[in-house]
């Protein structure tokens, strides 16, 4: 029945066991991501406020993990999820984690937050702050992300203010508790989601930290895809005898996938069925093994009429927002990333993955084909090879307990025709910015014999060295510090309706500054 009233508080840390046990409870038996008829948000416990702010945005019917999960999520009790990315386990927490801060009765204070969410990227920190902002808008909540590779200003101002939930990546947030800009004891329902890539970057020393800072009574979430690689020592030392709900059975394809393997003779045929992969009119994700390949590869399908972005560790903060952004709402429907940014990208709709680089293991696949046939809908997974690659593809496939239907093909083969689907329209790039006209300083210079020329060099060389001025970020020059212009150096390409800017990113081939280079980085 609907609940009228948010649930009681967590017992206090002097209520928990100063050794709890680390008994897991049986998991709940697997089931596929997709909306359970007959189920509501309100019959499992939700509370009304939250309920209704849920039907603003279509959501009327719980995924299979939010109704295994919430009751005892709900109810205080530390849980053990594991789901797949497109399995609905952000909402699965985020409804747990805004209900009962605000049952709790305890108010915010200034860097003192009550809810905290672990996340191992930038991408995904931003993605489910999407999702908590406006359930905690409606309850009265505030909420901010924390996050590398960006200015920590605006992250402190917040802090200061006072906020209920922080979203963070392990590094800064570190970063800021060594500051003293954050505090962590007052922490009253932490989550790690995605604990298994935590562990793949080599987080968990900092993820373990962290937690040790948080008051041993707090309610604790989990969500992993596996319990290997040191997942399952943090849940013995940090998870009060957790129940586990496994939504999904572990490390196993989604249903909806169908994968494909498209043996090719050459290099230069690979590259020929690719880019015939790529013109679809549907989003579809292609996911090379390196940072300079995945650039060129969008690059030259920009070229070719096939506008594409890229995201990989060496584009900055604003880079990759705005190439996510421009790929999540359509304006682009190919985006070429490294493995790096595989668990980062979180959008629906995305019909087709292809590896153009098979990547090296198992659970890589995985994650990488996870881009696809999310939230219920389905999706075709392609692994282009060459006769060098057969070998590791099949002990891949093998690893990962994929079925795979292979073909030998070239660019113009049917199979290639049908996986792509309808070819979409050529969009002719942007041309380069016009050269700039003669300033007046250079043209009095020209008059006078170079003399003004010459004692503008310095400034001039100044600003080249990313000192600041050349114009705005819309694009005739560049951004203050040289680093960003304007769409085009956003995007590393030139994509269609970019505006007037001429790129000054990886496109252009200027060099972006050592300064910018490492923020994106960390």
């Amino acid at each position: 029945m609907p609940s009228t009233a948010l649930p009681r508080p967590r017992p206090s840390a002097s209520a928990r066991p100063a050794a709890p046990a680390a008994r897991t409870a049986p998991a709940s038996p697997p089931a596929s991501a997709a909306p359970l008829e007959g189920a509501t948000f309100a019959g499992l416990g939700v509370p009304d406020a939250l309920v209704a702010d849920l039907a603003r945005r279509g959501l009327t019917s719980p995924f299979p993990i939010q109704a295994a999960t919430l009751p005892d999520t709900l109810a205080g009790r530390d849980v053990l999820g594991r789901g797949k990315t497109g399995s609905g386990k952000t909402l699965a927490f985020a409804l747990p984690l805004v209900a009962r801060l605000a049952a709790s009765g305890t108010r915010r204070a200034p860097q003192r937050p009550r809810g905290l969410v672990l996340a191992p990227t930038r991408e995904l920190a931003t993605q489910i702050a999407a999702t908590v902002e406006p359930l905690a808008a409606a309850a009265g909540l505030r909420t901010t992300v924390v996050f590398g590779g960006v200015p920590q200003g605006r992250q402190v101002t917040a802090l200061r203010g006072g906020v209920d939930v922080v979203i963070a990546c392990p590094g800064r947030l570190e970063d800021l508790m060594r500051q003293r800009e954050v505090v962590l004891d007052a922490v009253e329902v932490t989550v790690l989601d995605e604990a298994d890539h935590m562990a793949d970057l080599g987080f968990l020393p900092g993820v373990r930290r962290i937690l040790d800072a948080t008051p041993r009574g707090g309610q604790r979430l989990l969500f992993s895809a596996t319990l290997d690689n040191g997942v399952d020592v943090l849940v013995t030392r940090y998870l009060s005898r957790p129940l586990a709900h496994a939504v999904d059975p572990a490390a196993s394809p989604v249903p909806a996938m169908t994968h494909h393997v498209l043996a090719v003779p050459t290099p230069d045929a690979k590259t020929a069925v690719v880019r015939a992969l790529a013109q679809g009119t549907g989003r579809r994700v292609l996911f090379l093994r390196t940072k300079h390949q995945a650039k060129k590869l969008a690059k030259q399908l920009t070229a070719a009429g096939v506008p594409a972005v890229d995201l990989h560790g060496n584009l900055s903060q604003n880079a990759r927002q705005r190439n996510l952004a421009a790929f999540s709402s359509g304006d682009v429907k190919v985006l070429v990333a490294t493995d790096i940014a595989a668990r980062g990208i979180h959008v629906d709709e995305v019909e087709l993955v292809v590896h153009v680089d098979p990547p090296t293991e198992h659970k890589a696949y995985l994650h990488r084909s996870g881009r696809t046939a999310r939230a219920g809908s389905g999706g075709d997974v392609v692994t282009v090879m060459t006769p060098d690659e057969a070998g590791d593809v099949r002990s891949l496939m093998r690893q990962a307990r994929i079925t795979a239907t292979q073909h030998a093909v070239t660019a113009d083969s049917p199979v290639v025709a049908e996986l792509r689907g309808e070819r979409a329209a050529h969009v002719e790039p942007a041309p380069p910015a016009a050269p700039a006209p003669a300033t007046p300083a250079r043209a009095t210079a020209r008059a006078t014999g170079g003399t003004t020329a010459r004692a503008s060099g310095g400034a001039s060389r100044s600003r080249r060295r990313g000192g600041g001025g050349g114009g705005t970020s819309g694009g005739t020059g560049g951004s203050a510090g040289g680093r960003t212009g304007g769409h085009g150096s956003v995007y590393s390409t030139s994509t269609p309706g970019a505006g007037s800017g001429a790129p000054t990113g990886p496109s252009s081939g200027r060099r972006p500054s050592r300064s910018a280079g490492r923020a994106s980085r960390s």
